[in-house]
């Protein structure tokens, strides 16, 4: 199966610093159903890579997808962003996703046209 996904430079770095800091062997990402739109993406660091897993080489980083999802994260883009909101610093990834339809008013989950 061909995907594309794309991580930016800085996205990178921050997996690479929580790999090397929780001793895992690759970035999972997945999506659940969550959320008042309905669905929500589940980025984790794992230990062990699942069989069915397909693998996604990109920038020194391996980017293991869920199948059950690969066709909603197909064309996805995965960034990082500091910013500071009422006072406190946020730390985040941030999905861009052409298959999404929308997002709730929060932007924690989202709708699948």
């Amino acid at each position: 199966m061909s995907m594309t996904i794309t991580i930016t430079d800085v996205a990178c770095a921050y997996i690479k610093k929580r790999l090397a800091k929780e001793q895992g062997v690759g970035f999972r990402l997945s999506i659940t159903k969550t959320g008042c739109s309905g669905f929500s993406y589940l980025p984790t660091i794992i230990k062990q890579v699942a069989a069915t897993d397909i693998p996604i080489e990109k920038n020194g980083v391996t980017i293991y997808i869920d199948p059950t999802w690969s066709h909603l994260l197909d064309g996805l883009q995965i960034d990082y962003i500091e910013e500071e909101k009422s006072g406190l610093k946020q730390k985040r990834l941030v999905f861009t996703n052409p298959n999404e339809g929308s997002r709730c008013g929060c932007g924690e989950s989202f709708h699948v046209p």
